[in-house]
This record gives structure tokens, sequence and C-alpha cells, in this order.
């Protein structure tokens, strides 16, 4: 019952990872869309786009252990 109840929270705890890709996707289409909207702006616009990615992945990280902490530690 235990091990049954741990793997329902880990893999609930997953379910960020996939919202995470997602979001990645999100942020680099949204660049390429912008640069081809306004090719000026184009190294501004990719540090954003480089911070919001580091962002996102920090996030599925910290998802990602959450993960680990349940399946292993609890």
């Amino acid at each position: 019952m235990l091990e049954g109840a741990k793997s329902i929270r880990a893999g609930a705890a997953t379910i960020a990872l996939a919202g995470a890709a997602i979001s990645i996707g999100n942020v680099f289409s949204s660049l390429i869309h912008y640069v081809a909207k306004n090719p000026s702006l184009a190294k501004q616009s990719f540090i954003y786009a480089i911070l919001g990615f580091a962002l996102i992945e920090a996030i599925a990280l910290f998802a990602l252990m959450m993960a680990f902490l349940i399946s292993f530690i609890f």
C-alpha cells in the first residue's frame, strides 16, 4: 500500500517536468516569432529568452528533486 502511494506521489511530482518542457518550447517559439517581426532587437530578445529558459529549467530541476525525494526518502 505504501509503495503504491509513493509511486503516485512521485508521478504527480514529475508532471511539472512535462509542463517545463512545454514552457521551454513556448519561450523559444516566441523568440523566433519576435525576431522574425523585429530583427534589430534580436540580441536583446535572445538574452531575455535565455533568462526565461534558465528560470523554467530551475523549476524543472526542483520538481525532479522533489520526485526523487518522494521516491527514495519518504
